[in-house]
């Protein structure tokens, strides 16, 4: 066994064959060297709130005079407790889970840059480690952080009041990202030199990071992948509502807000938690809780404002974007195809998006059925799955990024790389009720920067084109990362500007090429309809002489 010590920043870490010790602002953390890195899991970034402070913002993490083991204890926040099977580990759920991991590359060297990602999930379900990035950090040379975050009605119950401000889960995210600006230097990182990337709901969060007061300083550039902050599914359109639709789920049928929050308060988390996995087969393609508009306490609040406001006052840190989604989104409902389009033949007006309003049911029933007409013609059938992928595509992901585009786009934000990820291989699932279609789902591109897939690991048993598309996608990030460009000035690939207002794009296949007017037919139909009943989102508003809250 040989020892060795290296000065990082004043801070001594010392080294060893197979573990290494890093002193961090908390006290020091032990990892050992895996698959050719270094890992430290599991180590607190702050402390979630317990009883009846459980919505609070997080606390910061104790400090320790001991050796914290940096093991895999595969902590998960609370959640819907059917998925854990899902898992590829066993795991422990706990309510204090704000814990990041670090990995490290087996080098010397200092000043590497740093990626946080932030996990899916549908702010439901999912944990740090979702993904992991080993293969990455090891050809690259580059830190990456991932962790936990409050997730459901405990990260995102918003009610306005002093003990449920909102917003839970985002403020955890924010700590993690102070955590990492404190500390990163520590493990060799360079804190002024921070990608945030997510995908799904990881994606939403990293576009509202952009946008939100707190996180001024903490990263310097955006990867979102598959979600945008300007969709109905990111922000709620009226909270006071959902915590209330949630409690009747759980058999609370009292509205008055100070009952409501006292029951969110008092109740166990395996109550909190049981009835959350049923919001993924919501029609209106809403989770119920995410992220929300917070009021103003002159305290510490996430998001003041609608995104869409946020993005048109410019009065944001136009960073750096990698943006972007894959073309068949869709598929993340490809499982309720069956049932759903037995609904969509009579009822076409339950799948509405929540962030448009009709003043009466006749026009909501008028506006949806021209967009049944749109995506399906005369009927929905069976024959009919791409047009349901094609939908649901846009709703949920696609309209909302290129809207955001736009947005952007007319408030100066000129460093913004957009694409679409098409990428299929004959190892992919046929589409059900197509003869031979294939297509990307949600989070390929995502899964391609990670080990493995979603399905197996050993990428050594994947077909060629699927390892060479990885190590491309791997190339494109890491140059972003590095250089704020997917393309660097030279390389073999095609050159890939920054969006304009022709709305040009990378098509990631083999090979790439750029493309302009992205789904611009589509684009423009939505367009259309929300100019007439695009609806804000609501924030829970404190009368200024009593604790009532108005709704």
């Amino acid at each position: 066994m040989w020892s060795c010590v290296f000065i990082f920043f004043a801070c001594i870490c010392t080294c060893y064959a197979d573990s290494r010790v890093i002193y961090t602002a908390q006290g020091p953390v032990k990892g050992y060297k895996e698959n050719g890195l270094y890992a430290f899991y599991n180590i607190p970034y702050a402390k979630a709130p317990t009883g009846r402070d459980r919505f609070k913002p997080p606390l910061p993490a104790p400090a320790r005079t001991y050796v914290l083991e940096a093991r895999d204890r595969g902590i998960l926040c609370p959640q819907p407790t059917m998925l854990i099977d899902m898992f590829p580990q066993s795991v422990t759920m706990t309510e204090d889970c704000l814990v990041a991991n670090v990995y490290i590359p087996d080098t010397t060297n200092t000043n590497l840059p740093v990626v946080v990602y932030v996990h899916g999930g549908g702010y439901i379900v999912g944990y740090g480690n979702l993904f992991t990035y080993n293969h990455f950090v090891k050809t690259h040379e580059v830190i990456v952080v991932t962790f936990n975050y409050r997730l459901g009605a405990h990260g995102f119950l918003c009610l306005g009041t002093d003990a449920v401000p909102g917003n839970a889960g985002m403020k955890d995210q924010v700590a993690l990202l102070r955590w990492v600006k404190e500390n990163i230097a520590n493990f060799g990182g360079d804190p002024d030199d921070v990608t945030i990337a997510g995908y799904s709901a990881g994606s939403s969060s990293v576009d509202l990071l952009m946008l939100s007061d707190m996180t001024k300083g903490l990263f310097t550039k955006v990867i979102p992948e598959s979600r945008a902050s300007t969709a109905a599914w990111s922000v709620q359109i009226d909270p006071i509502k959902n915590a209330q639709e949630y409690g009747k789920l759980l058999n609370f049928t009292n509205d008055d807000v100070h009952a409501l929050e006292e029951f969110y308060k008092t109740i166990s988390y395996e109550i909190l938690t049981s009835k959350q996995f049923e919001l993924f087969y919501r029609p209106d393609s809403t989770v119920l809780f995410s992220p929300c508009v917070e009021r103003d306490t002159q305290g510490e609040e996430f998001l003041l404002d609608n995104p869409v406001n946020i993005i048109k006052s410019g009065k944001y840190s136009k960073l750096p974007m990698l943006y972007g989604f894959v073309k068949t989104e869709g598929l993340v409902k490809i499982e309720t195809f069956n049932h759903w389009i037995e609904v969509m033949r009579d009822n076409f007006d339950v799948f509405m998006p929540t962030d448009l309003h009709f003043n009466s049911d006749e026009d909501r029933k008028m506006v949806a059925n021209t967009v049944k007409q749109f995506y399906f013609g005369d009927t929905v059938t069976d024959k009919k799955v791409m047009d349901y992928v094609n939908f649901f595509s846009d709703v949920l992901f696609t309209y909302s990024t290129l809207r955001s585009v736009k947005l952007h786009l007319e408030a100066g934000h000129d460093k913004i790389y957009l694409y679409q990820y098409s990428f299929v291989h004959d190892d992919l699932p046929i589409i059900p009720h197509t003869m031979k279609q294939r297509g990307p789902c949600h989070g390929a591109q995502s899964a391609d920067i990670a080990d493995g897939n979603f399905t197996l690991g050993d990428e050594s048993l994947f077909p060629k084109e699927a390892q060479d598309m990885k190590k491309m996608m791997r190339e494109l990030w890491y140059s972003f990362i590095t250089t704020g460009q997917p393309v660097p000035e030279g390389s073999d690939l095609p050159a890939w500007p920054p969006v304009g207002k022709d709305l040009s794009y990378m098509t990631i296949d083999n090979p790439m090429r750029l493309n302009d007017s992205l789904l611009k037919e589509r684009t423009e139909f939505w367009d259309e309809i929300y100019s007439k009943y695009y609806h804000q989102p609501s924030q829970p508003i404190k009368s200024q002489s009593t604790d009532h809250i108005e709704l």
